[in-house]
């Protein structure tokens, strides 16, 4: 029996599908991330799996149970599965440790580790009109633990946060996950914040999952060229460097990544062309007769109009 099942859910906005005849299960423990693009349908998707967005279609299975969306029921939700909006609200100029008392249904000893784990033990004693966007996020998560879920669902929990905020609430939800291996669902327009999270990863464009694995089978084979640009960057492999690598043709497009071309002491002989610093790395631009490809390098070691030769190995090229 799985623990959660979503079974054939069709929801249509106007004239737009939102969410076209959707499919999959989960099991009790899981980490499973939704990635699209904006508008692909994900959060519509997360909505209607927590009971507080009516599907057109088909229905969402907890336990063996169905899910009742807001026409079944006078309060929307799932006594069982909290919901962490991105357009989550405090109210304001409350004590947190207020909030948070009204909210409890566990001993005390547990709230403190909840309060640990969230990273909100020196904010108790504040105001809620004090707090910081990232400060109020975590806050509201762990409103949603202390009530005890079974299923935590997160809608693009790293948005509108700066970058020292969005790092904080990237490691409390790791924790979380490590802490109580809470099954989650979490949602999230850019591929790369999910990665190293997941246990599954499910692609949504348009509606439609177009592919649904682990982290590794996404990033290494996706099925498309939309897949492999929401988890990095790529290049496409021209057919005369096809040719020059002695590489295998496809009618669909070589790809390969760029910390994948491997830069040694023999190969084929390429030109920088530009050097773009990103802190712990570089990337280059790379010129091979008449084209131009992505490397990752290290840091600070090649500069313009350097020679040097690279390969690449079949293993290591996709074709979408």
């Amino acid at each position: 029996m799985s623990f959660l099942e979503v079974k054939d859910v069709y929801k249509q906005h106007g004239a737009r599908v939102a969410v076209d005849h959707v499919n999959f299960q989960m099991q009790k423990g899981q980490k499973i991330a939704i990635a699209g693009e904006t508008g692909s349908g994900k959060s519509t998707l997360l909505k209607i799996i927590g009971g507080f967005l009516q599907p057109d279609s088909g229905k969402v299975l907890f336990e063996n149970k169905k899910v009742s969306g807001p026409l079944e029921k006078l309060v929307p939700g799932h006594h069982a599965i909290a919901y962490l909006s991105q357009h989550f609200e405090l109210r304001n100029n409350y004590a947190v440790h207020e909030l948070l008392e009204m909210a409890s249904k566990i001993e005390d000893s547990d709230a403190q580790q909840i309060f640990s784990v969230c990273q909100i033990e020196h904010l108790l004693h504040r105001r809620t009109n004090e707090l910081s966007g990232g400060e109020k996020q975590r806050i509201v998560l762990a409103m949603q633990l202390i009530k005890k879920p079974k299923l935590l669902l997160l809608d693009e929990p790293f948005s509108n946060l700066d970058a020292i905020h969005e790092q904080t609430i990237k490691q409390v939800i790791h924790d979380v996950s490590e802490a109580f291996q809470t099954s989650c669902i979490m949602v999230s327009h850019d591929g790369k914040d999910v990665l190293s999270w997941a246990d599954e990863i499910m692609v949504m464009k348009d509606g439609v999952v177009v592919q649904q694995a682990t982290p590794s089978v996404i990033y290494h084979q996706p099925v498309d060229l939309y897949c492999a640009g929401l988890f990095g960057a790529y290049n496409i492999i021209s057919s005369e460097l096809i040719e020059l690598f002695n590489l295998s043709a496809s009618e669909k497009s070589a790809c390969i990544r760029p910390e994948k071309i491997v830069v040694a002491a023999t190969g084929i002989r390429a030109t920088v062309e530009n050097v773009m610093y990103y802190g712990s790395y570089d990337m280059l631009q790379v010129k091979i007769l008449n084209s131009v490809l992505q490397i990752k390098a290290v840091a600070d070691l090649y500069q313009k109009n350097d020679m040097l030769f690279i390969q690449l190995h079949q293993s290591n090229v996709f074709y979408c």
